[in-house]
């Protein structure tokens, strides 16, 4: 008897969803697009909860800041937004063979690179790499990423680079560990409450300068 063909992995399976339905319904250019990796993903109320802000979420889940660039077409580009919120390389960082922090910024740079070339006037708001209970021993690794990241932005027009960090830890530096899941790394909804109160004020504001912009 023959087996069954396997079917597609939970990212294909992701992807192929967003592709039928921007056939169904192709998606309105000039939005407030999130991206990147389970953390996003697993924000199931983001387009609720920065209303009427228009965010569209197509984050997938276990993806990689390679997996960001080969799907790039698929995901990014039928959106043509205004503003890209960007969350994604600890997946990297944790592999069974972890990138060096060097590499997963250069692979964010070149997602960069691919949308100042289709949208020269595009925003890009990158949102740090947490610093999960789970990847203690990788916490320097992750502080690095950041911080090649957060001098890319700081130098970089039409980029914003935003530190969810303060919003993990306790008085003491220690994380909130009543915010994550048993997993030690994925969330429980009142974390996505401190992500908001921190992200919304400045996706607002460069909404705003993007809307006032010459397109």
């Amino acid at each position: 008897v023959r087996s069954a063909a396997p079917g597609p992995s939970p990212l294909e399976a992701e992807i192929r969803a967003f592709v039928e339905a921007d056939r169904a319904t192709p998606p309105v250019p000039g939005g407030i697009l999130f991206v990147g990796s389970s953390i996003f993903r697993q924000w199931t109320n983001a387009t609720q909860v920065m209303a009427p802000l228009p965010v569209v979420n197509r984050a997938f889940g276990g993806s990689h800041t390679g997996d960001q660039l080969a799907r790039f077409d698929q995901v990014v580009r039928p959106c043509s937004p205004k503003v890209i919120v960007y969350y994604c390389g600890s997946n990297d960082l944790n592999a069974k063979t972890p990138d060096k922090p060097e590499v997963i910024f250069g692979r964010f740079r070149e997602f960069s690179g691919l949308v100042r070339a289709m949208w020269p006037t595009t925003r890009i708001i990158f949102v740090s790499a947490t610093r999960s209970p789970d990847r203690v021993a990788r916490w320097e690794q992750v502080d690095h990423y950041n911080a090649l990241v957060h001098a890319y932005c700081a130098a970089t027009p039409l980029h914003t680079f935003i530190d969810i960090n303060p919003a993990l830890v306790d008085v003491d530096g220690r994380p909130r560990l009543e915010l994550y899941k048993p997993d030690k790394l994925h969330f429980y909804p009142p974390a996505y409450v401190e992500f908001t109160a921190i992200i919304r004020p400045v996706l607002t504001r460069v909404w705003n300068e993007a809307a006032a912009s010459p397109p």
